[in-house]
């Protein structure tokens, strides 16, 4: 079983620590005809938050010794396989950079392709600000729980393509927003789900805000313990792209991720191509500490309270506003995949609603630079022909490269 990070966080190798000293723990509840020996994948970015290459490759030998080989993907030390691949003439450049280029996406695919090429059974993505636990609410206070990430997945990907849990914590940007004349709820409204994708609603982005823009898990869930299909909405199997594993027996039935250049939502891209695949929901949460500010639950100081995310803070404003761009740059070609002959119709009621609402934002949170939310979908909308044939050449060229082996 192969273990991937695409990661650019000094915090990588303690949450890896906290996944292995959980494996460790609970390994014993496999069946006794089962031997599972881990493999390590590890993209990492040093320019993200101004780290070095020893942040990632400089692990703890406890933690070496936990898996069979281990494989790190930097700037300086790609994959030789891949330069395999660029060497030859079975590739174009167009291609190669369709599938390996730049961004989130490129890391995810380099991992996967390096773990096909390991052959590894199965893949599970984890992320470096998710860490292996979950927190329920009772009476106003914090109840914590261990949860057995790997032998969960490990439960149900032989019998799915895709193995995918959930997520508590903080999971949405979205702040607690205090509505008042300059921002009112009915604006807000139609700003988020103008640009939000098609499992975001009103209803539960209101009921998040009003917990403090804490996810907090469901205790039924957690209780029930079953698996279940993921459902099937507006042609989409919605997945994220962590704590979500991926069944390699077969490596022709795997699948490229991709982004638009600059934008996220390689996970959502993805999503659009699982309409025939077996994609498991499984009961098992990882907690999402999206705003780094609980990394000493890894130490085991949980809190009992968990703090509001709201607008009074400039840092949280501002990843908000990085993750509206991030949604306008890819909710065009979102559209056009999902609803091609409604494209033109959403783009146009989209802009109304950014030149309606983007004034107001800007206005309450005292920054400009929400109007570059519109120029950003400008330019995204009006490229989304691009973007696609490079989203079809992803995949294509993903067909040729595993069919190598």
């Amino acid at each position: 079983m192969g273990i991937g990070f695409a990661t650019g966080r000094r915090n990588f190798r303690k949450v890896l620590s906290a996944y292995i000293h959980t494996w460790k723990a609970t390994k014993n509840n496999l069946p006794a005809d089962i031997d599972v020996k881990l493999h390590l994948f590890v993209a990492y970015d040093v320019n993200y938050h101004n780290t070095k290459s020893t942040d990632y490759t400089n692990l703890p030998q406890e933690i070496v010794d936990a898996f069979e080989s281990i494989t790190f993907v930097g700037t300086k030390n790609a994959l030789r396989s891949l330069e395999k691949l660029r060497d030859s003439r079975k590739f174009t450049q167009a291609e190669l950079t369709s599938v390996f280029g730049a961004g989130y996406a490129g890391k995810r695919n380099a991992v996967l392709f390096a773990a096909i090429e390991s052959q590894m059974d199965y893949f599970l993505f984890l992320d470096d600000d998710e860490y292996p636990m979950a927190v329920t609410k009772n009476h106003d206070t914090c109840l914590w729980s261990g949860q057995q990430v790997l032998l969960a997945h490990l439960k149900e990907i032989g019998n799915a393509d895709y193995t995918n849990g959930f997520h508590c914590g903080y999971i949405s940007p979205i702040p607690q927003i205090r509505f008042n004349k300059v921002l009112d709820e009915e604006n807000f409204k139609r700003f988020i789900e103008a640009i939000s994708n098609d499992i975001i609603n009103w209803a539960s982005i209101k009921a998040l805000m009003e917990s403090g823009g804490v996810t907090y898990a469901s205790t039924d869930v957690l209780i029930a313990n079953k698996a279940a299909d993921v459902p099937l909405i507006g042609g989409c199997k919605f997945i994220s792209g962590a704590n979500l594993c991926i069944n390699l027996k077969n490596p022709q039935k795997t699948l490229p991720f991709f982004n638009p250049p600059g934008a996220r939502g390689e996970d959502t891209f993805l999503s659009t191509l699982l309409a025939d695949k077996t994609v498991r929901r499984i009961p098992c949460y990882t907690f999402h500490d999206g705003f780094s500010i609980y990394q000493h639950l890894l130490d085991g100081a949980l809190p009992i309270h968990l703090s509001a995310i709201t607008t009074d803070s400039a840092t949280v404003n501002l990843r908000f506003l990085n993750a509206c761009i991030g949604w306008v740059r890819y909710k065009p070609l979102l559209t056009y995949i999902t609803a091609p002959g409604e494209y033109e119709q959403r783009m146009r009621l989209i802009k109304s609603a950014l030149d309606q609402t983007l004034p107001k934002l800007a206005e309450y949170f005292q920054d400009k630079r929400f109007f570059n939310i519109a120029v950003e979908f400008d330019k995204y909308s009006k490229n989304v022909k691009k973007h696609y044939n490079q989203f079809v050449l992803a995949q294509t060229t993903w067909k040729k490269v595993v069919n190598i082996f």
